[in-house]
């Protein structure tokens, strides 16, 4: 027996240092990528870690190529300079964002950087195929570009519509007529590369938690209003809540009106029902244009029939709302879309609705915003489910890596 433990011991201890290191390797990674430069006395703070093991992981990212360390910007400090930690900008994602009347293909770096963004418009709802081929044609315009300058992890597809996370397959959305369409499986066959697709709403929420408006949020609830409907994000906790199979967040099938329309589920008066791009953009003849351009318009000419119809639907959402703040407790509420547009047009009436509707407790923590990641939102936020797996296990970046470079056939 005695002869057999120091090998099994020592076995463990190996396998205790692997893992170890793969943590503090992903701690010190994801640190970088979600808050920019950091000099590696501030990642030593942050870590806990002491500075000699902070020096040898930053310079395995570094032989990684996953980052790259930089003089110190802040010459007045006691002792000697801490070198800066960069993300680096040749590490990065494919993101695609399949719309009613668009399909977004983006590339984003390390540290949440948006590269390009082309934004292809189409004369009728996309489907599935329509969707692959013309990101596999945008892809394969810039591949040598890809295959020269950058490393392409992956790729994620923000969906409007319920997702699967397992295996990303869209069960349904119902503004695009996708029913159980496996685009993640079909856009890996056409590209090459590894495919992650989930909810929109949900990618959106993780983007504004970790690079915008929820920035040092634990509980935070993010809707986003689009020319596909409505959609919702839940963090809790610091974690995306996405249920069992990845649907939780349907926030825009919200009773809010029982006298209402049907809405595309089947039900009446969801909350996707009552307020609407479409009738924005109608108030102001844009209808199809961008809502940035529609916000302006809608400023600019704003009257009595305006403002009927964006109070309107400034009532509608918040019943929606005080339901969230009730439910979930949230401490922040950030709107994101033509959603960010009809807050931003009469905050004060949103804000006093929702606390006149919502319980005296939860209402007094949470607070209202608008996002602040603009139309970058759902890349950056498509792109973190490719770099999912490299922050996990930054070591094993060659292996994701090396495919993506050519088709399938």
């Amino acid at each position: 027996m005695s002869t057999t433990e120091p090998p099994l011991f020592g076995l463990a201890t190996t396998a205790m240092t692997s893992e170890s290191r793969r943590t503090n390797l992903s701690l010190i990674l994801s640190l970088v990528h979600h808050r920019g430069a950091l000099s590696r006395s501030e990642l030593t703070r942050a870590t806990g870690l002491n500075r000699s093991t902070v020096a040898t992981l930053s310079g395995q990212l570094v032989d990684l190529g996953l980052v790259y360390e930089t003089a110190p910007t802040t010459t007045a400090m006691i002792g000697r300079p801490s070198p800066e930690v960069n993300p680096s900008g040749a590490m990065v994602a494919l993101a695609i964002n399949p719309e009613v009347d668009a399909i977004t293909i983006g590339l984003v770096a390390l540290g949440g950087r948006v590269l390009k963004k082309v934004r292809y418009e189409t004369a009728h709802i996309p489907s599935v195929q329509e969707v692959v081929n013309v990101s596999a044609a945008v892809i394969d315009g810039i591949r040598s570009e890809l295959h020269s300058r950058y490393r392409v992890v992956g790729m994620g597809v923000a969906v409007p519509g319920l997702t699967r996370a397992a295996d990303g397959i869209v069960t349904y959305a119902p503004h695009l007529g996708w029913k159980d369409e496996p685009i993640a499986r079909l856009l890996q066959e056409a590209t090459g590369f590894p495919v992650w697709a989930a909810n929109d709403a949900s990618l959106g929420a993780v983007a504004e938690l970790l690079f915008g408006a929820g920035v040092g949020s634990m509980d935070l609830i993010y809707l986003n209003g689009g020319a596909s409907g409505v959609g919702g994000g839940i963090v809790s906790n610091g974690s995306l809540r996405t249920g069992a199979a990845g649907f939780a967040g349907e926030i825009g099938h919200t009773l809010v009106n029982s006298d209402g329309v049907v809405c595309h589920c089947g039900s009446i008066g969801c909350l996707e029902t009552e307020v609407s791009l479409g009738r924005l953009q109608d108030l102001v003849g844009l209808r199809g244009a961008d809502i940035d351009d529609v916000e302006v318009a809608l400023a600019a000419g704003w009257n009595d029939v305006i403002a009927t119809e964006v109070n309107a639907q400034l009532d509608f959402l918040a019943i929606a709302l005080s339901n969230v703040v009730n439910i979930f407790n949230p401490e922040r509420i950030v709107l994101g879309g033509f959603l960010a547009t009809l807050f931003q047009l009469n905050p004060e009436r949103l804000t006093v609705q929702v606390a006149s509707r919502a319980l005296h407790g939860p209402r007094e923590v949470a607070t209202i915003t608008r996002a602040v990641l603009g139309s970058s939102l759902l890349m950056i936020g498509a792109a973190e489910l490719a770099l999912a797996p490299l922050l996990a296990d930054p070591a094993g970046a060659r292996a994701l890596t090396t495919s993506g470079l050519t088709p399938k056939n």
